[in-house]
C-alpha cells in the first residue's frame, strides 16, 4: 500500500493498492470534521531540550548568542483554539508539554484552555526542558484522564526523534485491542512533525501500525506539507456519512469507474483503475476534482475547486471558516 502525497481537496487521504492482473485499488477519503457528542480533545508539545530555540530561547554563547523568534506559539495557539472551538465539548481543549525532565518521561500541564485563552497564551516551553524523547507519558496522560470520554481526539507536536517507539507501539497496539473488544472508547492520535530534524520513518510505522483490529489510531502529518488545520482530519472518516447527494468517480477518458447517483457519494471512494493510470476525477455537486495517482501526471485544472469552507461536516452544519495556517517551523538561522 502506497499513501500518495500529493492530494486534491477536498480528500483527506489517498491510498494505491497494488492487485493482481494489472490493477491497482484506490481508496480516497474525503476530508472532513467529525462531529461526535462528548469529544474530549488535547494538544501536546514537544518539551524535549531539541526545542528550545523553536520556544524562542537564545541559543549559541558568546559574541555569537542569538535570540530566535518563538516559532511554537502562533502554531499552538491556533491549533488549540481550533480544537477548543470546533471539536471539544466543554468548549476546552487540554494542552500540555510532553518529553519533558529527566530523560524527557514527564508531563507538564499547561491547562485546559477555552479558544479566547488559547489564542491569548504565550506558549514559552516548559518548566524542565527534557534530555530525551518520550512520548508514551504523554499519550497515556490522555487516554487516562479522559477513559470515560464516548471519543478523544488527540494531537502531538515534536520536533524531532522518538526514543520509546516501541514502547509507543506495545502500548498502542494493547489500547487498539481493548477498543475493539468495546473495553475502551474510540480514540484518534494525531502526531505532527515540525522542523528539519522530524524522523518521518517513525513517525509512518506508527500510521501504519498493524494492531490486528480494525482500529486505526496513529495519523501522521509534516507541517511543511499541511494544507490547514483540516488536514488533522485525514483519516478521521465516517464511512456512512454521504457527502454529496450523487457523483461519479471518472478515467481520464472518461470513463465511470464508480457511479454513486443512485446512493450518494459516501465519506470513503473505494474502486479499481489499470496500473499506470495517471488519475481519476471526482464528479460531484457541479464539481470536478482531479487527483493524480502517478507522479508527475498531468491533470487538468479543478472545476469550481472547492474551499476549506465547503468541508462536509460528519454530523452538523458549521458555517464559520476554517482557519489556514503557516505550520512551516523549520529552524532558525
Amino acid at each position: 500500500m502506497t499513501q500518495l502525497k500529493t492530494v486534491a481537496q477536498p480528500f483527506g487521504e489517498v491510498n494505491v493498492h497494488p492487485l493482481r492482473g494489472g490493477r491497482t485499488r484506490v481508496v480516497a477519503t474525503i476530508l472532513m470534521e467529525p462531529r461526535r457528542e462528548g469529544t474530549q480533545t488535547g494538544i501536546a508539545l514537544d518539551g524535549s531540550g531539541s526545542m528550545s530555540e523553536l520556544y524562542g530561547l537564545p541559543s549559541g554563547s558568546g559574541p555569537f548568542r542569538r535570540k530566535n523568534a518563538n516559532l511554537v506559539t502562533p502554531v499552538a495557539q491556533q491549533v488549540c483554539a481550533y480544537l477548543a472551538r470546533r471539536l471539544d465539548a466543554d468548549g476546552g481543549t487540554t494542552c500540555v508539554y510532553w518529553a519533558t525532565g529527566t530523560g524527557g518521561a514527564h508531563v507538564e500541564l499547561v491547562g485546559d484552555l477555552t479558544a479566547d485563552q488559547a489564542e491569548r497564551h504565550a506558549f514559552d516551553g516548559p518548566e524542565d526542558f527534557g534530555t530525551g524523547t518520550r512520548l508514551l507519558p504523554a499519550v497515556r496522560y490522555f487516554v487516562d484522564r479522559f477513559a470515560d470520554a464516548p471519543w478523544g481526539f488527540y494531537v502531538f507536536i515534536t520536533d524531532g526523534e522518538l526514543h520509546d517507539l516501541e514502547e509507543v507501539k506495545n502500548y498502542s497496539t494493547r489500547l487498539a485491542k481493548e477498543i475493539a473488544a468495546g473495553h475502551r472508547k474510540p480514540l484518534k492520535f494525531v502526531l505532527i512533525g515540525v522542523g528539519q530534524s522530524v524522523n518521518e520513518r517513525q513517525m509512518e510505522e506508527l500510521d501504519d501500525l498493524d494492531t490486528g483490529t480494525g482500529v486505526d489510531l496513529w495519523d501522521h502529518k509534516l507541517a511543511a506539507e499541511m494544507r490547514a488545520l483540516t488536514d488533522i482530519f485525514a483519516e478521521v472518516v465516517d464511512r456512512n456519512a454521504r457527502v454529496a447527494d450523487r457523483g461519479k468517480i471518472l478515467d481520464p477518458t472518461g470513463r465511470v469507474l464508480r457511479d454513486y447517483s443512485d446512493t450518494g457519494v459516501p465519506g470513503v471512494l473505494e474502486f479499481e483503475v489499470p496500473d499506470g493510470t495517471p488519475y481519476f476525477t471526482l464528479e460531484a455537486d457541479g464539481q470536478r476534482v482531479h487527483q493524480p495517482l502517478v507522479a508527475g501526471a498531468a491533470v487538468p485544472p479543478p472545476e469550481t475547486p472547492p474551499s476549506d469552507a465547503d468541508l462536509p461536516v460528519a454530523e452538523e452544519v458549521v458555517d464559520d471558516d476554517v482557519p489556514n495556517i503557516d505550520l512551516k517551523l523549520d529552524r532558525p538561522t
